[in-house]
C-alpha cells in the first residue's frame, strides 16, 4: 500500500510505526481475497497524522457501515470485514503486550473478528478442508475439531521447552517455521486462521527482540499462506512430502532481510504433478 509510503520515508517515529502497521494490516487481507476501502485509507491517514485515536477510528467505521453511504459506495460486501480487521490488526500490533499461550491466539482472533464472525475467538466444533489453488484443487490436512485444544497444547509446551539461545539462526529460524506451520495446520478456528497465525507470528517474534519487517507480510501475504499450505501437504502417489522450505524462505527474508525469491507460481502443484506426468 503505498499510500502511506510517506510517513516511512520521513522518519517520525510515531507515524512511522503507524504507518508500518497499516501497511501490514491492509496487506494481510490479501490471504482471502479483501481490499480496503477508500475511506479506511483516509481514515488510516488521520490516525497516522495523530488527529484521531484508534478507538475513534473503529467507532467511526462502525458509523460508516451503519450509514446510507457505505452501501452506496462499498461495491463488495466483504470490504467491511476488510476495513475493521485492519483496523484491530493494527492496534494489535502496535501494543506492547503478548502472552505464549493458546489462550493469546484465541483472544487475537477475538479481537479481530468479533462482531464479524458468529464463532469470534471460539475454536471450530466441525471438521474441515479446503480447496487449494496452490494444490491444484486438492486439500491440506487439518486437525480434527475434537483434537484441537489437546493438539494446540502440546505444540506449544512443545515450543516452550525450546532453548534459542543454543541455536544458531538456521535451526532457530527452521524451528520458527515448523511451529507456525504446525499452529496453522490446526486450522482451530473456522475462519481467519491465516491473519489470526500472522498477527500470533509478529508479536511472537517480537517478544524475541526481533525487528520483524512486517513489509513482508504486507507484500507477501498470499506467499505466506501457500507455503503454510504446502508445509501441511502430502501426496505419496504424486510424489509430493510436506516441506517448510518454502516458509522458511520467507522467515528468512522476514528476519534477515534477505532477498529470497518469493513467487506463488514456485509453490503450486501443477496439473502434470497432479497426474503423475
Amino acid at each position: 500500500m503505498s499510500e502511506f509510503d510517506e510517513y516511512i520515508r520521513q522518519g517520525e517515529p510515531g507515524r512511522k510505526e503507524k504507518a508500518a502497521a497499516w501497511q501490514t494490516a491492509i496487506g494481510l487481507q490479501d490471504v482471502d481475497g479483501l481490499k480496503p476501502s477508500a475511506y479506511l485509507i483516509d481514515t488510516a491517514r488521520k490516525h497516522i497524522e495523530g488527529d484521531i485515536t484508534i478507538d475513534e477510528v473503529k467507532q467511526m467505521l462502525d458509523a460508516y457501515y451503519k450509514s446510507r453511504t457505505a452501501r452506496e459506495e462499498v461495491e463488495d460486501e466483504r470490504t467491511e470485514e476488510a476495513d475493521k480487521v485492519s483496523a484491530r490488526i493494527e492496534e494489535l500490533l502496535i501494543e506492547k503486550s503478548f502472552s505464549f499461550s493458546p489462550e493469546y491466539l484465541a483472544r487475537i482472533h477475538h479481537h479481530l473478528f468479533q462482531g464479524l464472525f458468529k464463532s469470534a475467538g471460539r475454536y471450530r466444533d466441525y471438521d474441515i478442508a479446503k480447496r487449494e489453488w496452490v494444490l491444484d484443487g486438492d486439500t491440506a490436512l487439518y486437525a480434527s475439531a475434537s483434537m484441537i485444544q489437546a493438539t494446540l497444547n502440546y505444540d506449544f509446551s512443545q515450543e516452550g521447552q525450546v532453548k534459542y539461545a543454543f541455536l544458531d539462526t538456521d535451526k532457530a529460524i527452521e524451528q520458527i517455521a515448523g511451529f507456525i506451520s504446525g499452529i496453522w495446520q490446526i486450522h482451530p478456528f473456522g475462519e481467519g486462521n491465516t491473519r489470526t497465525t500472522a498477527v500470533f507470528t509478529m508479536k511472537y517474534l517480537q517478544s524475541f527482540g526481533f525487528e520483524v519487517k512486517n513489509d513482508m507480510f504486507k507484500e507477501h501475504s498470499w506467499y505466506f499462506r501457500n507455503a503454510l499450505v504446502r508445509a501441511n501437504y502430502n501426496s505419496f502417489p504424486k510424489g509430493i512430502s510436506a516441506t517448510d522450505e518454502y516458509l522458511v524462505r520467507f522467515f528468512r527474508n522476514l528476519l534477515l532481510g534477505e532477498a529470497n525469491v518469493l513467487s506463488n507460481q514456485d509453490l503450486q502443484i501443477s496439473s502434470e504433478m497432479a497426474s503423475g506426468s
